[in-house]
């Protein structure tokens, strides 16, 4: 039987929950009837998760050995789900650093257990010889093994899951191209796994006995090439055939541009999942179900898997995504609410309008904007600036939304970052495009001296340099017809929406 139905009640810290699968696991865990606390550096990015008023959450940096340690007290089980990737060319020494801190920290605080996930990695390759991606997964892993702390450490390669990276990438890249040449690791062996069945190992390991102190490799029960799995996604979503010529030519570096530009994953993210693919990664062992049985039809085969994401992202249930996890910003970066603005020039851009709407179907809309909706003005000078930002190693406007109705902060919106949401009458977001400056758009909901709704806008920049200032001056001219459109849009896409639906794209002029 699975140890997570014999001792309930542990206490687990969780790091990453404001992370793909970290975001996941809180739940599961607390469903499991264990106390969660988490660790975030931006606890406010957990504020309107469903779960957040059952946790504690605790402000910190796995970096920062005082945090930890403040973090692991009392704690009988302590989850690792945080990597650098994407981060810089130093991920590996950050990786490395932060390991060992953990497991210091652990130990010192008498943690019984560590349970962390890493990436499968392929048999007989020397680790010198792995993509920097899994070198670093692998040598985690051997840093929380030597801690001193029952460690257990979960492989896992490609996980299959409505919002995470690995998905996204593959719908986006079959959705998207009909016809394709690709690189050779498309008929590279892997082992996916779906997202549930990594959740539920996970919290089996909670309280394993103390004697299993390992790594397993954790799978679905199918081996598949990638371009079987673009074929059986094809066939699932209803798909015509797709056309796919492999081709040797396209090294890691090349296709992260390729799917950079095709999909809502950048170039940064992409590049180290791409240089993995080209590892055959099959599990050399299904041992987990020693201790954390698989219940009938599990693990779930990869076609099901994709039903489910699938249909998660259909009715609009994707909890949490890959994008989560980014940063808007380091925690020293100002904001636009400093009354004393510490660091030279503040621009603004700012547009009022009055509309005979009541506040809530002008907030619809505003709680509405971006993914399928669009930003309400000149659709081609955001689409151009969202190819300019892909270019350049940004995110793109590709990203869309988790939700299609409803925002909570830290959520991606296509460039964008949700940094504060005040329901009904503020969204606040940080740019996360490639800027020199630090940029911000404020829609707010007020009231008039006339009792009639107003709609206020504000855009923000903070220059970084000379070229920042440029930058500002450069594109001041086209504000009146972004952001002015902008206004003018929203607050008619408010007048005409009828009372109680979702809002609708205003025509763009």
């Amino acid at each position: 039987m699975s140890t997570a139905d014999t001792a309930p009640g542990l206490h687990c810290l969780v790091t990453g929950a404001t992370g793909y699968i970290g975001g996941r696991l809180v739940p599961e865990l607390l469903d499991a009837g264990h106390r969660v606390r988490c660790l975030a550096r931006t606890p406010r990015k957990l504020r309107d998760h469903p779960w957040a008023g059952q946790v504690e959450v605790v402000r910190g940096d796995v970096t920062d050995a005082s945090d930890v340690a403040e973090a692991m007290r009392g704690v009988d089980t302590a989850y690792y789900l945080v990597h650098a990737l994407g981060t810089g060319t130093d991920f590996e020494e950050t990786d490395r650093t932060a390991a060992r801190i953990f497991g210091e920290q652990a130990r010192a605080a008498g943690v019984r257990r560590i349970v962390y996930l890493g990436g499968l990695a392929p048999a007989g390759v020397p680790e010198a010889e792995l993509s920097p991606h899994l070198r670093s997964r692998t040598e985690v892993g051997r840093i929380l093994l030597d801690s001193g702390v029952p460690t257990a450490v979960l492989r896992a390669a490609v996980i299959v899951g409505s919002g995470s990276a690995s998905f996204e990438m593959l719908r986006y890249l079959t959705e998207r191209l009909p016809a394709m040449i690709t690189p050779r690791w498309v008929r590279t062996r892997i082992q996916p796994i779906a997202v549930r069945d990594v959740l539920r190992y996970l919290v089996g390991c909670a309280d394993l006995p103390a004697e299993v102190h390992r790594t397993f490799d954790i799978g679905g029960p199918d081996v598949l090439t990638y371009l079987d799995m673009m074929r059986q996604y094809a066939r699932i979503a209803g798909l015509p055939p797709r056309l796919i010529v492999p081709v040797p030519v396209l090294t890691p570096r090349l296709s992260s541009h390729w799917v950079g530009l095709v999909t809502p994953v950048p170039r940064s993210i992409a590049r180290p999942l791409t240089e993995s693919l080209r590892h055959e990664v099959v599990c050399g062992e299904h041992d987990i179900a020693t201790y954390v049985p698989d219940p009938p039809g599990r693990p779930l085969p990869f076609a099901a898997a994709v039903e489910l994401a699938l249909q998660k992202i259909r009715d609009a249930q994707v909890a949490t995504r890959w994008s989560s996890a980014s940063v808007p910003g380091a925690p020293s970066d100002p904001l636009p609410t400093d009354p004393d603005w510490a660091g030279g020039s503040l621009y603004t851009d700012c547009r009022e309008r009055s509309v005979d709407v009541g506040p809530q179907a002008l907030w619809r809309v505003i709680e509405g904007i971006g993914g399928d909706n669009g930003w309400y003005s000149f659709p081609l000078a955001w689409a151009a600036r969202g190819w300019l930002d892909r270019l350049v190693g940004g995110v793109g406007l590709r990203r869309g939304r988790r939700d299609a109705h409803h925002l909570r902060v830290g959520d991606s919106l296509d460039f964008w970052r949700v940094e504060e949401i005040e329901a009904g009458r503020l969204l606040r977001l940080r740019a996360e495009m490639r800027l020199p400056g630090l940029a911000w758009l404020e829609m707010y909901v007020e009231q008039d001296g006339h009792g009639r709704t107003r709609y206020r806008q504000r855009a923000l920049f903070h220059p970084r340099g000379l070229l920042g200032h440029l930058y500002w001056w450069s594109v001041a001219p086209f504000h009146t017809v972004v952001f002015g459109g902008m206004a003018r849009n929203i607050t008619r896409a408010a007048a005409q929406e009828p009372s109680g639906t979702r809002p609708r794209q205003a025509k763009r002029r």
